[in-house]
């Protein structure tokens, strides 16, 4: 695995959330990927080494995508959420992360 070259506890804060919706279950059932909110300085090689070392899977490949945050009216001032990042982990053949089972354990 490729976890020795990070600080462990860097890899713990490179993942912030799984991102858990419609399109993400289709893309997980069709193309074997999980989609997580990452830190917005992660980069795919430590994007990489956290999902192998806290899921223990094997990872074949990681696309990133920036999010825009979206604009929003708060009273009569406009603002706007923070912008955020999103990684697609494309997971080996024949390996899942079970979100629903890792929950209720």
């Amino acid at each position: 695995m490729t976890t020795t070259k990070f600080n462990e506890e860097r890899l713990l804060n490179v993942l912030l959330a799984p991102q858990i919706s419609e399109k993400a279950t289709f893309v997980a059932e069709k193309s074997g990927q999980v989609i997580f909110h990452v830190a917005s300085d992660a980069t795919k090689p430590e994007i990489k080494a956290a999902v192998e070392k806290l899921f223990k899977v094997t990872v074949e490949g990681v696309q990133v995508s920036n999010v825009k945050g979206k604009q929003k009216r708060f009273g009569r001032f406009m603002g706007s959420r923070k912008d955020w990042k999103k990684a697609y982990v494309s997971l080996a053949a024949g390996q899942e992360i079970n979100f629903a089972a890792s929950e209720q354990g």
